[in-house]
This record gives C-alpha cells, structure tokens and sequence, in this order.
C-alpha cells in the first residue's frame, strides 16, 4: 500500500532551533517537561492502582486518563529531544506513520475521555442520587472501551489515508513531529480529499463532545450557584473551572492546528500551538485533576 512513496525513505522535521546552545536548552526544557509529566502521570496511576479508596468512577477516569496523557507526550518529545540533542531533523518513514497512527489514537481516546469525564462530573453534581446506577462499574469499563476503541478506529483510519497519499512536495515536514496536516501539505494526488473527508467527520464528532462538554458545566454552574453554603460553592467552581479551561486549551489549539486555511503560515505560530495541544496537556492535568483533589493528594 505504501508502493506510492517508495522514494521517500525519511522525513526532515521542524528543528526548534538552529544554533548548538538554543538545541541543548530545547532538549533540557522538553527533558524537564517530560519527566514531569512521566513522574506525576505515573504517580497517579500507581496511587489509584493501589489504594482501594480511590476506586470510583471519577479515579478509574482519571488513571486512563494518566494513561493516555503517558502515550501521547511519549509519542512527540522523545524524538525531538533526540533530534535536538543529536543535531539531526529525520525520522524515517515507517517511523512517521508510527507515530502519526499513535498520536492520532491517544489525542482522540483522550478527547473522547474528557467527555466521558465531564458527564461523570454532571451526574455527580447534578443526580446525585442517581450517580450509583448510572455510572456502575460495567457503565464505567464499557466507557472507557469506547473511547479507546474510538481513538484506535481514527488512528488506523488516518494512518492509512494519509500514507496511500502520493507524497511530491518534498519530504520537509513544518512541525516538530510528524502531524497530519503537514503531511497532507506534501500530497499531490486527489485523494488527499479522502483524508480531508475524514478530518471534517473528526471534526464534526469533535464539535458534538465539546457541545456536550460545555453543556454539561453550564449545567453543574447552575446546579453549584443553587448550593446554600459559599464553601460548597468554592470548592465546586475550584474542580470544574480548572477542568474546562484545560478542555477548551486542547480542544481550541487542536482545531486551529488540524482546521486553519493554508493562508495562514507561520513556522513559530505552528510550533506554538502544537506545544500547547501535545506537550502542555499531559504536563498539567495530573496537576489541575490532582492537586484539587484531597482524596488523591
């Protein structure tokens, strides 16, 4: 299937920086970041693993949710820490369709999660009572299946769209990490439509969980304003704000990567809003889903 590139046996990509001092100041940042962010992650699945008490619903989301963060900075910092640390900018062929297809899974398994989180959310704030029945713990795997299952279909569904694509424009990919939109840029054959078809179908379920997010938080601010105690209410508004700031974060940035008109051109913009969907994300929502949370801490 992959006949159309045989020419291209490597990919060039996005180098942050050009002299030898910026590369090694790039490399420790990301290294920094990363171990952070492999620290805290795996803090928190060890600790939900282990204890006992941290088995409802909302920790069983939150470990998956570690899990998912773990795969996706995994996919895109390592390589470019080596790249940098190397003074290199390849990644091979095979080695792009690897990590396109696994991006692609753990950022939309992640999404979909971050839905199935704000609903658990909703249930615990606004049907309390119900909160039992409607998340039991066969609700609970059967979800979060769904959204592995979900970022798994799109994973293979773009990895062999994209790579079945004649590639002729070059092998220089503007980003950091191999990034479907980038690639689509080298495409020179008319079946790169298929690909921008199943982008706009991504786009359009994104569209409806993020509407289902923003729903349900208008729902728990109404529910939370009605709370006698201005303790109750603090303490509220001090779990969800964080955690829809964090959603409308990676959901603005990843639309605006995959979705702006080509007009729009800018090598530092591109590298910016990457960081902020791919990089930030994994980093901070151990801190923003954790910190708040005195069971966990």
């Amino acid at each position: 299937q992959m006949s159309n590139n045989s020419s291209i046996t490597h990919f060039l990509l996005l180098a942050f920086a050009d002299t030898r001092e910026m590369q090694l100041l790039h490399f420790c940042l990301f290294l920094g970041i990363y171990l952070a962010a492999l620290l805290s992650n795996s803090l928190i699945i060890a600790t939900i693993a282990c204890d006992h008490r941290l088995h409802p619903p909302m920790y069983f989301f939150l470990l998956n949710l570690s899990l998912l963060d773990l795969g996706s900075i995994s996919t895109t910092v390592p390589k470019s820490m080596a790249n940098s640390l190397w003074d290199t900018r390849t990644i091979s062929y095979y080695g792009c369709a690897a990590q396109v297809s696994t991006f692609v899974f753990f950022v939309t398994g992640e999404f979909y999660l971050l839905t199935i989180m704000a609903y658990d959310r909703y249930v615990a704030i606004c049907k309390p009572l119900h909160y039992g029945t409607l998340l039991g713990s066969r609700a609970c795997v059967h979800m979060a299946a769904a959204a592995w299952g979900s970022g798994f279909l799109s994973a293979v569904g773009h990895t062999a769209n994209t790579f079945t694509l004649q590639l002729c424009q070059g092998n220089a990919i503007d980003q950091f990490f191999c990034e479907l939109p980038q690639i689509l840029k080298l495409s020179c054959s008319d079946s790169f439509l298929r690909e921008v078809g199943l982008l706009v179908v991504c786009f359009c379920s994104g569209i409806g969980c993020f509407f289902f997010i923003v729903v349900s938080y208008v729902q728990i601010f109404r529910a939370v304003l009605r709370i006698p105690s201005e303790q109750g209410r603090h303490k509220a508004f001090s779990m969800c704000l964080p955690h829809l700031a964090m959603v409308s974060l990676f959901v603005s940035t990843a639309m605006f990567a995959y979705l702006k008109p080509p007009s729009i051109f800018s090598q530092s913009l591109n590298l910016v809003v990457a960081v902020l969907y791919s990089v930030v994300p994994p980093a901070v929502n151990p801190l923003i889903y954790s910190m708040r949370n005195k069971e966990l801490k």
